[in-house]
């Protein structure tokens, strides 16, 4: 796969063409995207304020469609960060502000990670910011016992997908860190009081007990999806990470950035955030241009599609090993 990749990258249009053409936003559909995204979300709040009249199962079985509803709101705010949603900054900002705020999500805060994240991804020498931590063999190796333990229980699915979304999304987004500035402070307890304030006057208007009932289940239920999109996006089977001095921004987004292939509904829901690939190359194509950026290019079509099916064999990834270089399982240890 890698050597047919950079074949056809030799013989195709430089990789800062081909994302130039899609490199701007459409306001009609980026609008339209926020309106088929906000709207259901809501509307889907009040029949399940509804609902609890009737079967708190059919609360629960809604939650799933809410969740899907804020899983697409959390993309738009992605993008907003990423200055592709709209051709205004300032409306980019203010959108981002908004969507972040129903995802339970600082903008700035989480933004700058983000953006940390895109210049240091698949770097075994910066690795830390917006990453889940990979430790390789020989680092684990060094450990003490009792941070292996550790290791091992942060790598474990349930606690991965089971225990830290609830975490990230309630407590971790809530906390400052010590690179803010003083400013980046003042708008994370900002949003902290606005979330606080609507979560009060939410719980005053239904009753708290009602606004727990749909609003953990549909929180949660985003989160682990939310989790599991970014876990599989850059840890899985054929993963490629180097180290600075190989490092290459370039093949690292094609070849350390997973095409994650989901059925058409999924990906809409998702908000074609599978095309990741593409995403690292061009963070500011809108999402909404990824699908036609992949089917216009062959050069992105020769990285090898990850299937929900195939994506689960990356749950026994743990370790990085340097000498195969690959993603490999506890059992490599032994």
């Amino acid at each position: 796969m890698e050597n047919g990749t950079q074949t056809l990258m030799k013989s195709s249009p430089s990789w800062m063409e081909i994302v130039s053409r899609y490199n701007f936003s459409d306001p009609l559909k980026s609008w339209w995207q926020l309106i088929n995204s906000v709207i259901p979300y809501l509307a889907l709040w009040a029949v399940m304020i509804w609902s609890l009249q009737i079967s708190y199962w059919i609360t629960l079985l809604l939650s799933f469609f809410a969740a899907g509803f804020l899983v697409r709101i959390f993309i738009i705010f992605h993008d907003c960060g990423h200055g592709s949603f709209f051709k205004s900054q300032k409306l980019n900002r203010t959108i981002g502000v908004i969507t972040g705020f129903l995802a339970f999500t600082p903008y700035h805060k989480w933004h700058h990670d983000h953006k940390e994240h895109h210049a240091t991804v698949g770097n075994l020498d910066k690795r830390g910011t917006g990453d889940v931590n990979t430790l390789t063999i020989e680092e684990f190796l060094k450990r003490s016992k009792w941070n292996q333990f550790r290791y091992r229980i942060y790598r474990h699915p349930i606690f991965l997908f089971g225990i830290a979304p609830f975490l990230v999304f309630v407590l971790q987004n809530r906390l400052t860190k010590k690179y803010m500035s003083r400013k980046e402070k003042w708008y994370l307890h900002l949003t902290n009081l606005a979330l606080i304030a609507a979560i009060f006057l939410s719980m005053w208007a239904i009753g708290w007990k009602a606004y727990l009932l749909i609003q953990l289940p549909v929180l949660y239920i985003a989160a682990i999806h939310g989790l599991w999109l970014f876990y599989v996006q850059h840890q899985y089977e054929n993963v490629v990470w180097k180290r600075s001095n190989e490092w290459n921004y370039k093949d690292i987004a094609l070849e350390g950035s997973s095409y994650f292939k989901l059925p058409i509904v999924l990906q809409w829901f998702t908000g074609n955030i599978g095309f990741h690939h593409i995403h690292h190359l061009g963070p500011r194509i809108p999402n909404y241009k990824l699908p036609l950026c992949y089917k216009e290019n062959p050069i992105f079509q020769t990285v090898q599609p990850i299937t929900f099916f195939s994506s689960l064999k990356s749950l026994k990834l743990r370790l990085w090993d340097e000498k195969k270089h690959k993603l490999v399982g506890f059992s490599a240890i032994r």
